[in-house]
């Protein structure tokens, strides 16, 4: 009669509960919930991986964690890191970033025991479009900073003024946190 009904809960409330049942795919999830690109975009091989020993320099290979294309272009995945306002855990794209063929290399030698010769950071472009946050084909200039213990390098924007670039300084509010959930389907239900 009043409109007076079940407040509705906050969007930092519904990330610091850590989990969440999603109104898309019925599944529970936890925070932190990283979304992930399954390739770069400009990949047009088939859709799954082959393994990481098998990988190949020449034509086109994807495994989970290294792309060629053409026998051109050297790409690995990485993580792409934004905090979330008011939260300890950060979010992150699981994005595909460009090396140098010499880089690609130096990363293939030290991925399984996670030492390398030049720890960088590397340079590369960013070939993932995030929506929200890159949506042209442009590819954006990122540094790659290597991590140990087989952990995927971390990626930050090079460009300072780049939206990317100002929410991985100063994060994001809990707010955008869940509308990029939504727009990738993940949102938690009501």
């Amino acid at each position: 009669m009043f409109g007076f009904g079940k407040k509705k809960t906050s969007a930092l409330t519904k990330l610091e509960s850590g989990q969440w049942r999603c109104a898309s795919c019925d599944q529970d999830h936890s925070w932190p919930f990283d979304l992930a690109a399954f390739a770069p975009d400009q990949w047009s091989g088939g859709g799954a991986y082959e393994d990481n020993s098998a990988v190949r320099l020449d034509g086109d290979f994807l495994s989970e964690d290294f792309c060629v294309l053409g026998g051109e272009h050297f790409v690995i995945r990485c993580i792409l890191p934004i905090p979330v306002i008011g939260l300890a855990d950060s979010f992150a794209f699981g994005a595909w970033c460009t090396l140098s063929r010499e880089n690609f290399e130096k990363y293939i030698d030290g991925f399984d025991h996670g030492h390398y010769a030049d720890k960088g950071p590397w340079t590369g472009w960013l070939l993932n479009r995030l929506t929200g946050f890159v949506s042209n084909n442009d590819p954006l200039g990122c540094f790659v900073e290597l991590q140990p213990d087989r952990q995927r390098p971390k990626l930050w924007v090079q460009d300072e003024t780049h939206p990317l670039a100002r929410a991985q300084e100063g994060g994001i509010t809990p707010d955008r946190m869940m509308e990029l959930l939504s727009h990738y389907g993940h949102v938690p239900k009501e």
